[in-house]
This record gives structure tokens, C-alpha cells and sequence, in this order.
């Protein structure tokens, strides 16, 4: 495999100096012009003007990954950053069979920057063999400074290092430093965030807990923004600052001092602080974190029995407390057993006060935080759906003041009247942990002004080809109109600033596309993928429920399947194989006839609807081919579903 990260930096050779932060090696130029991180395993070697760094140990034989850094002139410095995105899309156009995942322009105070990330088919004997590019080029003080990283494959360990060393390069006296308190006109921005637990990749859920979704408060029920594997370690901790900033810490229960972790999601970049939390602890991990109403975070242990407070403004770190308050409560031996949950998951309200979940049953428990005494009763939480998997909660307030509640559950994301303890749903997902605007208040004063208009450009492709589509129908957005596509198959949309939009693809022998777009803060560039009707395509029917244990389909079920009907109409060639699963929980003799059973139910609605018997198959599987773990209800659930498998394209 040949790898090569390219660090091009427009300006004269500088000495570097290393210090150790977090496990990785800082370097800062002589000057503090620039600085960045890199992984420990990585050799350092320089030969004349270049600094050559390589990751992990090879052969002799073999030609090493390396990060290279030269001296590169500036050429583009003078131009428009619309026209330094648009010669890059450009050239991007002329590889073989390229995919833009994103280019995004943004501007971050005194430098403006162009991210990129794509891929394009590799000029190699293997077919298929392809080339990803991640980038970011930056221009400050009259310099061009270009990061990129450049792979064919390769394990995910070494791709999650280089994208935490491309986002790391930074300009020290560039930084934004939290502010020691919360300014009369400084607004919350009115966002949450949670880290997501799962995700899905080769039709697999597993865990995740790198990748961070962005909600709006003012309906946390639209679909998230989403951050993808933004985190360089995988979490249970999250908190907003008061700079906007989100602050995590690694899960890993190293009982080792480690450094907190700063990510900008309007920029998309992170770095390590200097901010060290002490060790953990034997058998624990850090679970949980928030910030209170002067902007310090706090963290907790999994076991509550240590909390640390760390002050953006001085960088002050100070443990608040070694030992559980809750020890002293009379209901501790009641949850304190082996296999009973935890509650270090917690939040902070007003007046110091914190409260914990109990991650069983939901049940709140309230301290004081001066007294590190705890409430005498738990405040137990009606309406939740099931026990165990309660992971977090969060105070936020709105624009105008109002104070919720939310709770992350089991399988979704619920906020808490407080007065009568009754809990609404409000979107599925599965959280380790919330931050938000946990005690910011807007002032009063004028309306907050429209959003931002920027432009997002892209091309309709074929998945498997990547070869335009330019007879697509593209509709994007709540309106019905249809976007008009280039012979190329590219398109531009009006979009809102870092607003997701919704979009539908259809097209005659492809897949219906129904997904959602991340917005960028700037003028962006992502393409879409339609999957082509090919022998043997899966189409996963998420939406297909049925009661439990029965064969009737849920209300909620018949959107989804009359988009399969409207497709098997639009394609009258098409035939199918309806593929029925369960979870593992039963006799499995008796799954695999409930599968079958439920395939039938589906078979009858569809050609109770027109579609001729002789284009449906199915088959039973019972619990044979789970799509996730059936260790746990949050993943187990995800196997008791309907799939569709193409079985025919005349």
C-alpha cells in the first residue's frame, strides 16, 4: 500500500520543537506561527528541506506512509476563495471516476480555508482499486499552506490518525480562547449535540462513539447534522463551552492522566488542550461531563466517585470530589448492586445544584454541589418505555430562556416536565452523551437575524459507476419542484448556512434516494450517490415494523413500503425476494415461522395493490443472518426486520 500525506507550507524552512500532550508529540515552529500533532509509533526524520514523518514500523524492503512537509510558492493567495473552490472542483472533475465527499469553503477569522475530501479510481492493475484524498489549504499573511493526505486503503486506526493530524495544524495566535464569563451580547447559538453510540457500516451496527450529531433546539426532532468520526478517540463525554466549543475526553480506561479535547463544529476542526484530568481510577472510565452557569466543565466517572472541574480561563483543573455523595443517601444499597446500572451520567441546573440518572430505570438524583449532599429521594420519571440504557440528561435553554429538560434513553432522545415528572418523546437515536447551552440566557433585544444564504453544487452519479446522471429527478428540500441537472449531472441549490436538507433522487432502474445532506458554513461542493437496480441489490425497509411477536404492521410501516410499491410500478421489470429476520430472543424454530409469517403479511399488502404475484418471492430467516449485536436492546432490535433483495432487472 503506498500512502503519502503532504504538508506544503509557503513559507521558509522553520525548526520544530516536540513537547508530549495526550500521547501525541506537539510541534510549534520557532516563530509560534504554526503547530500540529502527530501520533506516537510515527519517525520523525529530515532530509534537507523536507521533515518526513512515517507512520509505525516497516520493512526495509517497502516504501513507508510518510507525512512530508516542503516549501511550496504561493500562487493563489490573490484570488477569491469561490475561485480557489472552483479550480479545485475542477480539477477533481478530471480524474477517473471521481467522488466528492466535500469541498467546503470557510472562513475562520484571520485566514480563509478550503476542507476536501474525495476519491477517484487508482491507476492500478487491481479493478476497482481506488484513491482517497483528505485535505484542507489555507491562506494567512500572504502564505498558502497545504495539508493533504492521500491513500489506497489502509486500516481505519492509521486514516483516523492522519485526519486528527490534518485537523490539529493550526495558528496558535489564531485560536479563540473561552471567555472567562459569558458576555451581555454573546448568544447561545441554540444547538445540542449528542454522541452517537452506533453507526452502520457493512450492514452492520456497531459502536461508534467518535461521531457527533448537531440538533437545532428549537425542533431537535429534524434530522441531525452530522459529524462524522470528529473525535480521535471514542467517548462517553461531551460539553459545550461558552466559546461554542464542544469538550471531550478518550473512554479508555487507562487510569491515566488525559488531556481534554476541544472540537469547533462551525469550523469542523479539533485539537488537544493543555488541560490534563487526573487518572480515572481502577475499573472506571470517564462517563459524563457539562458545564456550569461561569463556563467551567466538569467531568464524572462512570462509578460517580470522582468529579473534576476544569476553568477554560486559567486552565485550572481541581478535583471536587473522591468518594460518591450518593453513598450517604438511604437508597444507595438499593442501586449500588452488581448488574443494577450506574449514575454517573449527570447535568447541571441553577443555584449548584446536579443531578445524576440512574441509568436503569431513569430515576433522577438531585446534589447539592456546595453541601455534596444528596436529595433524601430518588425522583422517579414517568412515561419511559422500558428499564436500563439511560444514559444522560441536559438542561438547555432556548432563545427565550425557557428551561427543558432532555434525557438520552435507550433508544431515543426524550425531555422531562419537571413539574409532573412526565417524559415526551422526541427522536430516535441512541446517545452516550448530551451538551448544549446547558445555563446560557439570551438577552433580551432585537429578533435574531435571517440565516445565511450560501450555494451547494454537486453531480448525481451512479454508485457504481460514478458516471453522471443527468436524466435524474432531483427534488431537494420541502418544496415540490423539481432541481434542473447539467449534462454532467451537476446542479446548484440555494442553501441555508449549516442547515441539513432533505433529498429525493428517482430514476428508472436505480434505487429511490430519500436521505439528508449535512449544510456547510460556507459555499460547498458534495456529490450524490444513486444505487443502480443490479442482481442482487439489498434495500433495507428500516421503517417496516411489526407488533411484537405478531404479524400487523405498525401505522408507521406503510410510508416505506408504498415507496417500494411506487418503485416496483415505476420498474415493471423489476422482481423481488422479500428476506424476513428476527432477533435471537425465543425458540428459533418459532422465529423462523414468525419471519416467514411477516414476509407474507408484506407480500399481501403489495399485490393487494396491483404488483403480479410472480415478481414477489420471500423466504424466512428467523434469527440466521443478524444485521447487529443481540447483546444488548438497542442493537438487538435493529434484526427484526424486512429486506428486499433484487432478483430480477428484465
Amino acid at each position: 500500500m503506498r500512502v503519502l500525506l503532504t504538508l506544503v507550507l509557503a513559507v521558509c524552512w522553520l525548526k520544530l520543537c516536540a513537547q508530549p500532550s495526550a500521547g501525541l508529540h506537539l510541534y510549534t515552529d520557532a516563530q509560534g506561527r504554526f503547530r500540529f500533532a502527530y501520533p506516537p509509533g510515527w519517525q520523525l526524520q529530515q532530509t534537507g528541506r523536507q521533515l518526513i514523518l512515517t507512520p509505525g514500523a516497516t520493512g526495509p524492503a517497502s516504501a513507508p506512509p510518510a507525512l512530508t512537509i516542503v516549501v511550496l510558492p504561493d500562487t493563489l493567495s490573490r484570488l477569491p476563495t469561490r475561485t480557489r473552490q472552483d479550480t479545485l472542483w475542477h480539477s477533481i472533475r478530471q480524474l477517473p471516476q471521481a467522488q466528492v465527499l466535500q469541498v467546503a469553503e470557510q472562513a475562520a477569522g484571520s485566514y480563509q480555508q478550503l476542507r476536501y475530501d474525495y476519491t477517484y479510481a487508482a491507476d492500478s492493475a487491481l479493478p476497482g482499486a481506488r484513491i482517497r484524498v483528505l485535505g484542507r489549504r489555507l491562506w494567512r499573511g500572504g502564505s498558502e499552506y497545504q495539508l493533504e493526505y492521500r491513500a489506497a486503503g489502509g486500516p481505519e486506526t492509521q486514516w483516523l490518525q492522519a485526519r486528527q493530524l490534518l485537523e490539529s495544524f493550526a495558528f496558535p495566535n489564531a485560536d479563540v480562547a473561552a471567555p472567562r464569563t459569558r458576555a451581555p451580547q454573546q448568544l447561545c447559538d441554540d444547538k445540542m449535540y449528542g454522541i452517537a453510540a452506533l453507526r452502520y457500516r457493512n450492514d452492520l451496527w456497531e459502536d461508534d462513539c467518535r461521531t457527533i450529531h448537531e440538533f437545532s433546539v428549537a425542533d431537535p426532532s429534524r434530522p441531525p447534522r452530522i459529524h462524522r468520526q470528529v473525535l480521535p478517540f471514542q467517548s462517553y463525554a461531551l460539553t459545550k463551552g461558552f466559546d461554542n466549543c464542544l469538550y471531550s475526553v478518550t473512554k479508555a480506561p487507562t487510569n491515566a492522566p488525559e488531556y481534554v479535547y476541544r472540537y469547533d463544529p462551525a469550523t469542523r476542526t479539533g485539537r488537544y488542550t493543555s488541560w490534563q484530568l487526573p487518572a480515572q481510577g481502577p475499573a472506571t472510565v470517564w462517563i459524563a461531563a457539562a458545564t456550569d452557569e461561569r463556563g467551567r466543565l466538569f467531568f464524572s466517572t462512570s462509578d460517580a466517585s470522582k468529579l473534576v472541574r476544569v476553568n477554560p480561563a486559567d486552565g485550572a483543573v481541581q478535583l471536587v470530589w473522591s468518594t460518591d455523595p450518593v453513598r450517604q443517601a438511604a437508597y444507595y444499597a438499593a442501586i449500588a448492586l452488581d448488574g443494577a446500572g450506574s449514575h454517573g451520567n449527570f447535568c447541571l441546573d441553577t443555584a449548584g445544584t446536579l443531578y445524576q440518572v440512574y441509568s436503569t430505570d431513569g430515576s433522577l438524583i438531585k446534589i447539592d454541589l456546595k453541601s455534596r449532599k444528596p436529595a433524601p429521594q430518588l425522583l422517579p420519571l414517568a412515561g419511559l418505555p422500558e428499564r436500563g440504557g439511560y444514559s444522560d440528561l441536559l438542561f438547555h435553554y432556548d432563545a427565550a430562556g425557557r428551561r427543558r429538560l432532555y434525557l438520552a434513553g435507550p433508544k431515543a432522545l426524550y425531555w422531562v416536565d419537571m413539574a409532573s415528572g412526565q417524559t415526551h418523546f422526541v427522536r430516535r437515536g441512541v446517545y452516550t452523551d448530551l451538551a448544549g447551552c446547558n445555563l446560557f440566557r439570551a438577552p433580551s433585544g432585537p429578533a435574531a437575524p435571517a440565516a445565511l444564504a450560501t450555494v451547494w453544487r454537486g453531480r448525481v452519479l451512479d454508485a457504481a459507476t460514478l458516471q453522471p446522471l443527468p436524466k435524474a429527478q432531483l427534488q431537494v428540500g420541502a418544496g415540490p419542484q423539481l432541481l434542473p441537472l447539467a449534462p454532467d449531472g451537476s446542479f446548484t441549490f440555494p442553501a441555508e448556512t449549516n442547515r441539513p436538507v432533505r433529498v429525493r433522487v428517482q430514476q428508472p432502474g436505480y434505487l429511490p434516494t430519500d436521505s439528508v445532506y449535512g449544510g456547510g458554513s460556507g459555499p460547498y461542493v458534495q456529490d450524490i450517490l444513486v444505487q443502480p437496480l443490479t442482481v442482487g441489490t439489498m434495500l433495507h425497509l428500516n421503517d417496516v415494523q411489526f407488533e411484537q411477536g405478531t404479524t400487523r404492521l405498525l401505522v408507521t410501516s406503510y410510508p416505506a413500503l408504498d415507496e417500494l410499491l411506487a418503485m416496483l410500478k415505476q420498474n415493471p421489470g423489476l422482481t423481488i425476494q422479500l428476506r424476513g429476520h428476527t432477533d435471537n430472543v425465543g425458540d428459533p424454530q418459532k422465529n423462523l415461522a414468525l419471519s416467514e409469517q411477516r414476509v407474507a403479511a408484506v407480500r399481501i399488502y403489495l399485490v393487494g395493490l396491483g404488483i403480479s404475484p410472480r415478481r414477489i418471492t420471500g423466504i424466512g430467516l428467523g434469527g440466521a443472518e443478524p444485521r447487529a449485536s443481540n447483546a444488548r436492546e438497542a442493537t438487538r432490535k435493529l434484526n427484526r426486520r424486512v429486506e428486499v433483495r433484487v432478483t430480477g432487472t428484465k
